[in-house]
């Protein structure tokens, strides 16, 4: 294993993201503050509480979910998209550097900036909103296991990628909708049928509950079922990746 490639990868991902922390942290901050702050206090005059929580309380958990998803999966695909369309990505391929390896840089770097964006979106909710945390550990589990998710899956949709378009295209077109969908801004119980139903099979479902219950301290749903189906999404989306990136698929000219 080459340790010392993986640290430097990891060390250039983080300082990448880090010189433009205007683009990469205080944008998706802002938006999602504006988030917080329209649904919030627009909402919660008329839904003064969901599943026994305030409702400035409930959508916190969402939203710091909303922004470690977003950044983590923009991060590692813009990253290494970038790569592939100038061409240094010749530079990773000749390097001492196994899929392994490559995955830990690529993925390190993107669930730090994940992080760095959803703890500080739950820092300025707390400012209006009040600070809870009722369940650490299960807390940091769903923190990291959600921003590792994402990263991985950011990394899959770069190798598959050949246009920006393309790239573009998971945000859009899947993260969004399966977001929106996820119970970020209300109870999924609260759905009419059969979007109740379908929302089950939501795994943003489980990640933003999971949030949910460590942060507020109850949630509709187990959060051992909850943690099970993250783990095993982590475990097939590394899968998928590792073997794509071995095979050299859509790496190699």
């Amino acid at each position: 294993m080459n340790v010392l490639g993986m640290q430097t990868l990891f060390a250039k991902e983080v300082r990448r993201f880090m010189r433009v922390p205007g683009q990469t942290v205080l944008s998706p901050l802002i938006s999602t503050t504006l988030y917080f702050i329209v649904f919030g206090y627009s909402i919660s005059g008329r839904v003064h509480e969901v599943e026994g929580h305030p409702y400035l309380h409930f959508i916190v958990p969402g939203l710091v979910f909303l922004g470690i998803a977003n950044n983590a999966f923009l991060n590692s695909s813009s990253s290494l998209f970038i790569t592939k369309i100038q061409g240094t990505v010749v530079d990773l391929l000749v390097a001492p550097l196994g899929p392994g390896e490559l995955m830990v840089g690529f993925v390190g770097g993107a669930m730090i900036r994940g992080l760095v964006v959803g703890l500080l979106t739950w820092v300025v909710a707390s400012v209006f909103s009040g600070f809870s945390l009722e369940h650490p550990l299960a807390t940091l589990y769903f923190l990291l296991l959600s921003s590792y998710v994402f990263s991985v899956l950011g990394m899959l949709a770069a190798v598959w990628a050949e246009k920006f378009e393309q790239i573009n295209f998971f945000p859009t077109f899947v993260m969004l909708p399966l977001t929106f969908l996820g119970g970020v801004f209300y109870s999924v119980r609260e759905l009419p049928s059969p979007w109740s139903q379908v929302s089950l099979f939501n795994p943003m479902v489980y990640m933003v509950e999971g949030l949910r219950y460590g942060m507020l301290g109850s949630s509709p749903f187990s959060p051992f079922v909850g943690g099970a189906i993250l783990a095993a999404t982590a475990a097939v989306a590394t899968g998928v990746t590792y073997g794509v990136l071995r095979s050299g698929y859509k790496m190699k000219a």
